[in-house]
């Protein structure tokens, strides 16, 4: 298997070369494959190019808050006290997957980040005390972890059905996450993934010592350097207390009551940032070291505001042109209701290549999965969770959910590939057996 992985590994690219490739492979398979116009299909692809600049904002706040949150000093500190524990490279690999599965469940913004953040942690610790972990393998098994995130609290999918008003109420009424996230079957299946994943990941560790790879030295960052001064200004002094900080701390507070207790609504993106925002500004306990890692976060966040514009133009190009439809109607066809949220699930996984957005997913794939499951008599629950598994399980091969992990562990995607590709046909396994059971 691992002649094989490597292999595939080989032809991999980066991330912003993968996004190129995967525009003009779509272009092609438009045109050439179900007989699209060249220039309507062109016409698709700027047309769509900017549909998600919103949500293209609310993510890379997202990433780059949630880095600010998981580098404040009382997390970094919690951190490390973790890393003390690790006296093994087994107890590392193990420890990374566990860490982020769990954070995963909570918040898949905050786990995304935290997933490179626990393994450059861990590695460090590891590396200082000669403990023989392999950085790649590490890197990678806290990332696999993130499989889980649609199964969590966070999951676009199952709140989306869960919420009235949502576009699919008038087709499907609502499904309360009584009916998705909160079953048993959702829930043996997370606790699989638990309990068998991060063995698996602490088995793929060299077993030739020279081919393992320790955690770099680290740099110190500018930006931290920038907090010492030998004689503040007054304006300075002010960045670096208190003063400013907790009354604006004091009116998000008094906001977030108003928002979840007086007007009663729930956590939606926008709000998690919001709290990822103060949360992190209050841990961090100055204006002038919450701007000073904000700052360090810059190169987490900015490939995808360069990157996600293009998988929407991909995806204004699949959605005009029927190919996702077409996709969608071949897996339906040959699926009968009890096989039906199996093929949900490997349509799922397909599109999420191209259209890495598991809220834009769920728009284009919804609808037709929905009148699928209807017909056939499928359990409609069980389909849009299957629809969720997809989504989150391509998620270990796509580049560009990997750049916040890359980006802050300092490692590329030909690195990592290899061992998440493994946890991809491991997880492809369990998610399967739990669909036809």
């Amino acid at each position: 298997m691992k002649k094989g992985v490597d292999l595939f590994v080989r032809w991999i690219p980066e991330s912003f070369a993968v996004a190129l490739l995967l525009t003009l492979f779509t272009v092609v398979w438009a045109v050439f494959g179900i007989g699209y116009a060249l220039d309507d299909t062109i016409t698709a692809w700027g047309d769509s190019f900017w549909n998600l600049l919103t949500f293209t904002n609310q993510i890379t706040l997202t990433l780059l808050l949630g880095y600010a949150l998981a580098n404040t000093p009382p997390v970094e500190r919690l951190l490390r006290r973790m890393a003390a524990r690790i006296h093994t490279a087994r107890a590392a690999y193990l420890t990374a997957c566990v860490v982020t599965g769990l954070s995963a469940l909570v918040s898949w913004g905050f786990s995304l980040v935290a997933c490179g953040i626990v393994a450059r942690v861990i590695g460090s610790a590891c590396r200082d005390r000669g403990v023989a972990v392999h950085y790649p393998l590490l890197v990678a098994a806290s990332f696999s972890g993130f499989v889980l995130w649609h199964q969590g609290l966070t999951s676009s999918v199952a709140l989306a059905i869960a919420s009235p008003g949502h576009f699919l109420e008038g087709q499907i009424g609502i499904i309360p996450t009584s009916s998705t996230l909160f079953t048993s079957w959702n829930l043996l299946v997370v606790l699989a993934v638990l309990v068998s994943l991060p063995p698996l990941m602490a088995r793929l560790h060299p077993r030739d010592p020279s081919s393992v790879r320790p955690m770099p030295p680290e740099s110190k960052s500018p930006t931290t350097a920038q907090e010492v001064t030998t004689e503040e200004t007054v304006g300075e002094r002010l960045e670096g207390s208190r003063i400013l900080v907790v009354p604006v701390l004091l009116m998000a507070l008094f906001y977030l009551g108003i928002h979840f207790f007086t007007r009663g609504r729930g956590l939606e993106l926008n709000i998690l940032n919001f709290g990822f925002l103060f949360i992190g500004l209050a841990m961090a306990g100055t204006a002038r070291r919450y701007f000073n890692i904000i700052l360090e976060g810059g190169r987490v966040a900015a490939p995808f505001l360069l990157q996600y514009p293009f998988y929407a133009g991909i995806a204004g190009i699949m959605a005009e042109s029927g190919l996702a439809a077409r996709i969608i109607e071949f897996f339906s066809s040959i699926a009968t209701a009890a096989t039906l949220p199996l093929f949900a699930f490997f349509s799922a996984g397909l599109l999420n290549v191209f259209i890495p957005s598991g809220g834009g997913q769920w728009a284009v794939q919804g609808p037709l999965m929905m009148a699928a499951g209807q017909e056939t008599g499928a359990d409609l629950a069980r389909v849009a969770m299957a629809v969720a598994l997809g989504d989150q399980w391509t998620n270990l091969i796509q580049p560009l959910i990997l750049i916040p992990v890359l980006a802050i562990s300092g490692l590329s995607t030909r690195d990592v590939m290899s061992y998440t590709f493994a946890a991809l046909i491991f997880t492809g396994c369990i998610f399967s057996v739990a669909l036809l059971f």
